[in-house]
């Protein structure tokens, strides 16, 4: 099998922005990253993207972008997996490469998500839960993650402030990331004081609605020399995994454990040969705080009901044995929800090149992980890369 690396990474800023249509913010990422890997044309694109139909009233994205940024009649297709949107298209664009089908590939995340008012952006994410037995009875997202955090603190007998170590990181990273939406450090006392939007879930224990763009060029090492892209851009995309569990979470075995993350992640780890020791950051799906912890119990870096307490400890600092969220993550970066998946990849390959902005760059990374949450753990992707 062939292997496949990114040579090129674009994004825009993560905000609110009024005046940017979806179809410019989209074609300003990806020509960036075609700028970045130094190239004008792409054998195909693949756009991650939840909910544009519903948002802004715009689908067949593929054609939408691919005609703006004038790449000709080439194929383009929209790939959607909720908010795992955005790692399933990354995937998709790497199976294309990976197959032979295809050599150079652009992967596009995008998100216009501050047109909606806030009560139809509530309902329209709440689309990736189950209709019938969830959005039926009026169960956002933010009241189904709010009943796993307050099972987790009853059955672990961690607190409020315990989880708010998560958003604090996060936003301590994102302070330093100029494409971050969130520009500012917080304190625990910031958090606490939030105002409760499902009890026990504050209004800082949850990502913003926003919106946001990033893209990627991946093909195959051959390829890359044959463009004349210098090796040190090369980031190799080394591991790959993803996995369902059940849509609702009535049906879940045990509503403590995210199974697709624990699935998608052994899957990628045998793929790229690697264990979750070899790892050096991990980019994880903090849509709400509880998320966060729960995500590093499932990829195997902390045991079950252990991924607070990595939070306590400070490990999951940029100077810890396990640095999450290096650049915002989802609470302070923003999380425009297909193109999250995608702004994770652009991070990645930022750190195994060493162009991270000062201060969060992770010395000497070698493999970063990200992970891509769509629903409640219902659709998740995994993706490892490698410094080549």
């Amino acid at each position: 099998m062939r292997k496949a690396v990114i040579i090129g990474a674009g994004m825009v800023p993560v905000g609110e922005h009024w005046k940017l249509p979806l179809r410019d913010m989209a074609v300003e990422a990806l020509l960036n990253a075609m700028d970045d890997a130094g190239i004008d044309k792409v054998d195909s694109l693949y756009v991650g993207n939840m909910a544009s139909g519903s948002f802004i009233e715009q689908e067949n994205l593929g054609a939408l972008i691919a005609d703006w940024a004038g790449l000709g009649h080439i194929p383009a297709v929209k790939v959607e997996a909720a908010c795992a949107s955005g790692g399933a298209a990354v995937q998709e664009g790497t199976k294309a490469v990976l197959s032979g089908l295809e050599d150079v590939v652009a992967v596009v995340g995008v998100e216009k998500m501050t047109d909606a008012w806030p009560s139809d952006a509530t309902r329209y994410l709440a689309y990736a839960a189950d209709a019938d037995w969830e959005l039926f009875h009026g169960a956002s997202f933010v009241a189904l993650n709010a009943l796993i955090m307050r099972l987790y603190m009853k059955e672990y007998g961690y607190t409020e402030e315990d989880l708010a170590l998560f958003a604090v990181n996060a936003h301590a990273n994102g302070a330093k990331n100029p494409y971050a939406m969130f520009k500012r450090p917080i304190k625990v006392e910031t958090v606490l004081k939030s105002a409760y939007i499902a009890d026990p879930l504050k209004l800082f224990d949850a990502s913003p609605v926003c919106d946001g763009s990033a893209a990627v060029i991946i093909t195959t090492p051959e390829k890359a020399k044959e463009l004349g892209v210098p090796k040190e851009k090369w980031v190799e995309v080394a591991g790959m995994g993803r996995a369902i569990d059940t849509i609702n979470l009535a049906n879940r075995e045990d509503l403590l454990t995210l199974t697709a993350a624990k699935v998608a992640a052994e899957r990628a780890y045998k793929m790229a040969g690697v264990t979750p020791k070899d790892i050096d950051f991990f980019e994880v799906h903090d849509a709400f705080t509880i998320m966060a912890t729960l995500s590093l119990e499932a990829l195997g870096v902390a045991e079950k009901g252990g991924g607070a307490k990595l939070a306590r400890e400070g490990q999951i600092a940029i100077d810890g044995d396990y640095p999450i969220q290096t650049m915002g993550g989802l609470k302070s970066r923003g999380h425009p929800v297909g193109a999250t998946g995608v702004y994770q990849t652009v991070e990645a390959v930022l750190q195994l090149r060493g162009e991270a902005p000062e201060g969060i760059q992770v010395p000497d990374a070698e493999i970063g992980l990200t992970q891509n949450i769509g629903g409640t753990g219902s659709n998740i992707t995994v993706n490892l890369f490698r410094r080549v």
